[in-house]
């Protein structure tokens, strides 16, 4: 087994970037006036305040907002529940008809658990959303569920991108239909954010016409522990946490200034950078792809980068191998040296296949294949190379060794 690794799980975390360890670094290590908490009225908190509102803004530049929309959370899954129960709450409270969320069977589990647990606790009847082969939502489908008593909509939600294909969906044309009919549209944007490729909207809240979107900081480069919901300001939701009152009495808590103070930093970087990084990852990605893909039985999931780039992560490759388990591929990567992922649950010891994969219309044996190779900052042209090499003889050896349920 190596003892070095070469990472190709970006999509899960990705390390942190100077700029944010910079930020977080002099944050942490300055006078004892910038760890104060923000809401106090001192004058320490209030130099912690400006912090706060100073890397608020620089949020809000970034993702196309006002800073007055950007509700500070501890990542992409609070911001999610807080978006997802927040609306309904507030919705179905104006009016008990409003029940239904419209959504797809290819969201992340931040938001596909949420509604289930909305569905199992507070009455709410989840509507979904066919998705193509490729991942992508039917627009003519989720328009005419739109139209099938608006009045019973409590929300609808999209995520800008796949966590695991890369699908890139069209928020705008989703977030019109859904004005048109008095629905507020929520999008989880946390994969989305800087790996957008060249060609495609990027991450801009009020362009989107959404009522809110999610964003984390570890995503793209900054701190675990960190992130935001965007809330526009005609937009009410009711709290899931309730407390001093912070973040417009939507989300208390005591606010990380250290934190957001690195998340700032590197999301202006991220806007500043992106033409060029997205267009080397996609260099890199593409290079990769052309290789795999003359391995007999291993096939390309979600939308094809050489004739849509438009519509795939820049940084994202997935892959199905015929007749492989995932767990298996994951497991002779990581002994070779290589770090990946399968976009797959293991429950109790039982292989799972991806709910994304077969919300595309896969078989379970097909989708227990998958194999989802990620991009970023410290990926080089050696570690391409390095995979390159190692992939066609751990297929070989992951076909081998077989599908688990054939085992049983």
């Amino acid at each position: 087994m190596t003892t070095t690794s070469r990472y190709f799980d970006h999509a899960a975390t990705t390390p942190m970037k100077p700029a944010a360890l910079e930020a977080l670094t002099a944050a942490l290590t300055e006078a004892a006036p910038r760890l104060a908490n923000p809401s106090s009225l001192h004058g320490s908190g209030r130099r912690a305040r400006l912090a706060v509102d100073s890397a608020r803004a620089r949020l809000a530049a970034a993702l196309g907002a006002d800073a007055s929309e950007v509700i500070l959370t501890s990542g992409g899954t609070e911001a999610d529940n807080l978006a997802l129960k927040g609306l309904y709450w507030h919705r179905r409270d104006q009016d008990p008809r409003r029940r239904r969320i419209l959504l797809t069977g290819i969201e992340h589990h931040a938001v596909l658990d949420t509604a289930e647990w909305l569905e199992a606790h507070e009455g709410a009847q989840l509507v979904f959303a066919p998705v193509d082969a490729a991942g992508i939502v039917d627009v003519g489908a989720f328009a005419a569920q739109l139209a099938e008593a608006p009045e019973s909509i409590a929300l609808a939600t999209l995520m800008w991108a796949n966590n695991e294909i890369g699908a890139i969906q069209p928020v705008a044309e989703i977030a019109a239909r859904c004005a048109e009919h008095g629905v507020p549209l929520h999008t989880d944007a946390v994969q989305a954010f800087g790996s957008e490729p060249v060609g495609a909207a990027p991450v801009d809240f009020a362009a989107s016409g959404a009522a809110t979107l999610a964003v984390s900081a570890h995503k793209i480069g900054g701190p675990v522990g960190v992130g935001a919901l965007l809330v526009r300001r005609d937009v009410a939701l009711t709290p899931v946490l309730h407390g001093g009152g912070q973040e417009r009495d939507i989300r208390s808590g005591t606010l990380d200034v250290a934190g957001l103070s690195a998340f700032a930093a590197v999301a202006e970087e991220t806007v500043g950078t992106r033409a060029e990084e997205t267009r080397r990852v996609a260099g890199l990605r593409d290079r990769l792809l052309e290789a795999v893909e003359g391995l007999d039985g291993v096939q390309l999931r979600g939308p094809d980068p050489r004739s849509r780039p438009e519509r795939r992560l820049a940084n994202n490759l997935h892959l199905t191998v015929d007749g492989a388990e995932g767990d298996s591929l994951l497991f002779m990567l990581d002994m070779a040296g290589f770090d990946t992922a399968t976009g797959s649950a293991c429950t109790a010891g039982v292989p799972r296949p991806s709910h994304v994969l077969l919300a595309m219309g896969l078989g379970e044996d097909v989708a227990r294949g998958a194999q989802r190779f990620t991009l970023g900052h410290t990926t080089t042209e050696d570690d391409v190379e390095a995979l390159i090499a190692a992939l066609p003889e751990i297929v070989s050896r992951a076909r081998a060794a077989g599908m688990a349920g054939d085992r049983r």
